[in-house]
């Protein structure tokens, strides 16, 4: 099972970009059963509130209602995921703190991987990270 940063739901429902089409792929693989992915509702909150910046609330309602679906069941985070993702926050110069509890609800549920936009999440200790425009990511959807 693979954890999804909110980059992915955010890269396959817009507009055109260079990572729209992996980040697309992403999703058509979960929809279709060839990829087993997750993420948490921290993740869709975060996609529905970039989402709500540029179109219009109940769009970005719908998409978040449907990429829980499809993502179910959601990972919960806990306060021990809390307390673990705030030590990878300060031992990271580059990760956000958002993203620090994403990583390590990630490696607590013994993901097999994160799947991300982001490269502050690269060098994560207990966690492989694929970047949407990465050969990894490439290899393991096809």
């Amino acid at each position: 099972m693979i954890v999804l940063d909110t980059t992915v739901l955010v890269y396959a429902v817009g507009a055109n970009h260079p990572l729209a089409l992996p980040a697309r792929a992403v999703v058509e693989a979960v929809a279709s059963g060839r990829l087993r992915a997750t993420t948490t509702v921290e993740v869709i909150q975060e996609f529905v509130h970039v989402r709500a910046r540029r179109r219009p609330r109940d769009d970005a309602a719908a998409l978040g209602r449907q990429f829980a679906t499809l993502l179910a069941p959601l990972i919960s985070v806990g306060s021990d995921d809390l307390v673990a993702g705030l030590r990878l926050f300060e031992g990271s110069e580059r990760l956000g703190a958002f993203d620090a509890v994403l990583a390590a609800t990630a490696i607590a549920r013994d993901a097999d991987a994160l799947v991300s936009a982001d490269t502050a999440f690269a060098g994560i200790p207990g966690i492989q990270v694929l970047t949407l425009d990465g050969r990894a990511l490439s290899e393991r959807l096809s």
